[in-house]
Parts: structure tokens; sequence; C-alpha cells
């Protein structure tokens, strides 16, 4: 008897990793378009013979360079949790992911030693605004990084290990985030 073979096999549809993307590309826009805002402001202000960054505000650049050092680290442990789980490495999977996670906490926490030792007002101008506008944001976004490590490590290590897409979206959205804060690092902590 004669059968007619079956198609192909579809093709893995990546919703979560192209969701993903699209969200990264979104963050890279939104915080792309505040330092744009910022720089104007800045060039506005001092074109117009002011002073940019307030008196008696001295940014700690230790904090700021940690963080920026920090997601170096991070970067390297979510793509370890990527090989890891694609060779069905659950123990380096869920290590990985717990590093990632820690990393991204110490980031969030040298975030709020900066935003407790720089004191700015509120209220006082654009450069009060437009700072905490743009680390308030990037502290978000890493707050949401924490989470989704959260959320990977759960799934992943709760009985999901075949599902890996989560894994590299995961490790995209850090990728991403760690390129956003150094365009925000040089605009903001650097050449104030």
């Amino acid at each position: 008897m004669l059968a007619i073979h079956s198609g192909p096999a579809p093709a893995p549809r990546r919703q979560l990793f192209v969701g993903t993307a699209v969200a990264c590309a979104g963050m890279i826009t939104l915080i792309g378009g505040m330092l744009a805002t910022w720089m104007r402001f800045r060039q506005a202000t001092i074109t117009a013979g002011n002073v940019w960054v307030p008196k008696r505000i001295q940014i700690p650049q230790v904090s700021t360079n940690v963080m920026l050092i920090a997601f170096v680290p991070l970067c390297v442990f979510a793509q370890w949790a990527v090989y890891a789980a694609r060779r069905d490495d659950r123990p380096n999977t869920g290590l990985a992911l717990g590093l990632t996670g820690i990393m991204g906490l110490s980031i969030i926490n040298a975030q709020a030693y900066t935003f407790n030792r720089i004191a700015l007002p509120a209220s006082g101008g654009a450069y009060n605004s437009m700072f905490y506008a743009i680390t308030g944001t990037f502290t978000a976004l890493a707050i949401i990084g924490v989470g989704f490590t959260a959320v990977t490590a759960f799934r992943y290590l709760g009985g999901r290990s075949s599902d890996r897409e989560i894994i590299a979206a995961h490790a995209l959205y850090w990728y991403s985030l760690s390129a956003v804060f150094a365009a925000l690092w040089f605009v903001v902590y650097v050449t104030k």
C-alpha cells in the first residue's frame, strides 16, 4: 500500500524570543529618546550661560562604575545559562540563573546607593527631573530583569527543561539592558 509522506515538521515558533526582542527594541528606543532629550536640555542650558549640574552635587563615581562593571559578569552568567540549558545541565543552568539574579540585585543596590548619595531635590530644574526620569526608568528596567530571571529559573528548574527559548530571551534582555546602561553611564554619569 502506498501512502503520501507527511510534510516536514513545522518550524518552531519563537514567540517569546521575538516578543522579548521587540520589548528590547522598545527599551532601547525609550532610553535613547530620554538621553537625546537630556543632551538637548544640557546644550540649551549651557548655551544660555547657566550651569547644567547644580552646585554641591557630587555623583558617586564608584557606584556608577561598579554598575557598569557588574554588567560584564552578568552577561557572562546569562550566556552560561544558555550554554548549560542547551546541554541539559540543570545544576549549572540553575547556578548561572542564580548568579545572574544576584548580579542584577547588586546593580539595583548600587543605583539605590547613587540615589541616596546624590540627594537631588525632586524639584528644581531640568537636570533633577531628567536625572530621576532616566535613572528611575533604568532602575525599573533592572527590576523587571531580575523578575524575568526569577520567572526563567522557576520555569526551567520547575520542570520545563525543554523550554530553552525563555533562557535565550532572558539573555537577550540582559544584553540589551547592558547596552542601554553603557550609553546611560556615558551620557549621565561621565559627561554630565
